[in-house]
């Protein structure tokens, strides 16, 4: 049952009838923990085994249009974590290392907006159209898409960029990472952000790229 009876701030305009509208020239590319600990897990227990290479398309067509792009990296404050600051895992991936230009947020609670300047960072430049790819979906990715919905931003999350690992629910019973992914995704969909499929994403790219 939703919380709310109106549309999400966060939902996109939608299209032609083929779907969501692409977001507009402008709009910020946001990478979740994009962290070399992220590839220490492995891929056995994940879902979405291509989604850094959609990652990286995705940045691509960011630079080579001179877009806006935040990179949020997470630093825990856990000894024993990966992401602990000092440790190899939380560097950032080669593939998505940050240009000069491009900012970096740091984090270390799952939601990117929370005791960060990227609100007033995005308000400064009048930006309230954001992309959000990353790791992990019902995680960092599902979180930061619900303040950046609450807070009244445009938000589109392409599910086939994002991606998480198998858990155990609550009741204990043992959930796949496909599982865990879809019910992020359906927590967020039209609520708080708009959740735009494979296809979408690739007819996107396909579009940008032939632009």
């Amino acid at each position: 049952m939703q919380e709310t009876d109106t549309p999400a701030s966060g939902a996109a305009p939608r299209g032609d009838g083929a779907g969501p509208a692409r977001p507009p020239a402008g709009s910020v590319l946001i990478l979740i923990d994009q962290q070399r600990c992220m590839q220490a897990l492995g891929i056995a227990q994940r879902n979405n085994h291509d989604a850094e290479t959609l990652i990286a398309a995705l940045l691509g067509v960011w630079r080579q249009r001179q877009w806006p792009v935040v990179h949020v990296r997470h630093l825990s404050r856990s000894e024993t974590s990966g992401f602990r600051p000092g440790q190899t895992g939380a560097a950032f991936q080669e593939a998505f290392m940050p240009l000069s230009h491009e900012a970096v947020f740091e984090k270390n609670v799952p939601d990117a907006f929370t005791q960060s300047a990227l609100e007033r960072w995005l308000h400064v430049r009048g930006i309230r159209q954001l992309v959000i790819v990353g790791v992990a979906s019902e995680n960092s990715v599902e979180n930061t898409a619900r303040s950046a919905g609450n807070l009244g931003f445009t938000v589109w999350v392409p599910e086939a960029a994002c991606y998480t690992f198998a858990k155990l629910d609550y009741a204990g019973v043992w959930r796949s990472a496909a599982e865990v992914h879809a019910m992020a995704m359906a927590n967020l969909d039209g609520e708080y952000a708009n959740v735009v499929d494979r296809t979408w994403l690739l007819a996107a790219l396909e579009g940008w790229q032939a632009e």
